[in-house]
């Protein structure tokens, strides 16, 4: 296991250099000139020196690129041209938002894909699995913005069951206030026994937790299938039949461990991928997120804080993928040895 843990750690950290790499080159390939965005287009030639001897524009690229690297190394990943705050402190105030939306959505994914597809294994060929079938297929094929939006208009404001918009319930910041330990709304509330906050956030992740978890929860269900049907037909599937087993108990007492590998694997491209679908979900919702931030810094060219942000998403799918990796290992020895 330690080997393989090393191994996979080396791994990790050529990904994450190879993604710091290409965020320097596409920084340095935006159309505009950071020093200007910094210091205003009616600059006066001083300021606008003085802004690129700030970000060190002047330096020759491999020096700028050894620049990039060991600030990002102590912690510095550079200043927002919009906010005028360092970049790491904007990213730490919405990316818990991001977190606590994507968490749920993918929560509630596994939590209906996993049992959904050993019904549609149990069930094979018969209506149960069909119907599995179609609606994984439908979940993966809407697209995210218009199941946004179809929920909102139906749900939010046609049936008034749930909230249009937000996180949670403005007016409890005054009858209510949140005090903040992790930046994480559902996780503070609960820390500090803030039922009406907590209550109210819950309420408002319904719609948007509904959409961000359809496409992981299709996949998930549809990968659970197959994985599981595969399993199902070894020799080993077939022993426990020669002993009295039934299929549903081969399929959840024997063939569903193994057949979680692949799932586990699944599950962290899913998490990426339900981050940037969570981008389009909190524009809809207006969930105060990454994707938010994003979307403004792109408006405004902010080209630190997209290097931030794509930074982050991708440090954020390595470690995924990484702890999916040890969840392997520890779910099947057969992969650590490979």
């Amino acid at each position: 296991m330690p080997r393989y843990l090393a191994r996979r750690l080396g791994q990790a950290l050529l990904v994450v250099a190879g993604v710091v790499t290409l965020t320097f080159v596409i920084m340095r390939m935006v159309p505009g000139d950071p020093a200007v965005a910094f210091a205003g287009p009616k600059a006066s030639p001083e300021e606008l020196a003085a802004a690129r001897a700030r970000f060190g524009l002047d330096d020759s690229l491999p020096a700028q690129l050894w620049s990039y690297v060991r600030d990002l190394a102590t912690g510095d990943w550079g200043t927002s041209l919009r906010t005028r705050r360092p970049v790491r402190d904007d990213l730490f105030a919405a990316f818990p938002a991001s977190l606590e939306l994507v968490g749920a959505a993918l929560i509630l994914a596994i939590a209906v894909g996993i049992p959904v597809g050993v019904l549609a294994a149990r069930y094979k060929t018969k209506f149960p699995d069909f119907g599995v079938r179609v609606g994984s297929m439908l979940a993966v094929s809407v697209p995210v913005f218009w199941l946004a939006l179809a929920l909102q208009t139906v749900f939010a404001s046609n049936l008034g069951w749930f909230p249009v918009a937000g996180e949670y319930d403005g007016a409890l910041d005054s009858s209510s206030p949140l005090t903040l330990w992790t930046n994480i709304t559902i996780v503070d509330a609960l820390i500090t026994g803030n039922w009406p906050i907590l209550t109210s956030t819950l309420w408002h992740l319904v719609l948007p937790g509904l959409v961000v978890a359809a496409y992981p929860a299709g996949v998930i269900a549809q990968m659970t299938r197959a994985a599981l049907i595969e399993e199902a037909g070894q020799d080993h599937a077939r022993l426990e039949r020669a002993l009295g087993f039934g299929e549903t108990s081969i399929l959840t007492r024997f063939a569903l461990r193994p057949a979680l590998n692949p799932v586990l694997s699944l599950i962290a491209l899913v998490f990426a991928y339900a981050i940037v679908n969570g981008f389009l979900v909190e524009a809809v919702f207006n969930w105060p997120g990454l994707g938010r931030y994003a979307a403004e810094s792109i408006r405004s060219l902010d080209t630190p804080a997209i290097a931030g942000v794509t930074l982050l998403v991708a440090v954020v799918y390595v470690l995924a993928n990484l702890v999916v990796d040890l969840l392997q290992g520890v779910v099947d020895p057969r992969v650590r040895a490979r």
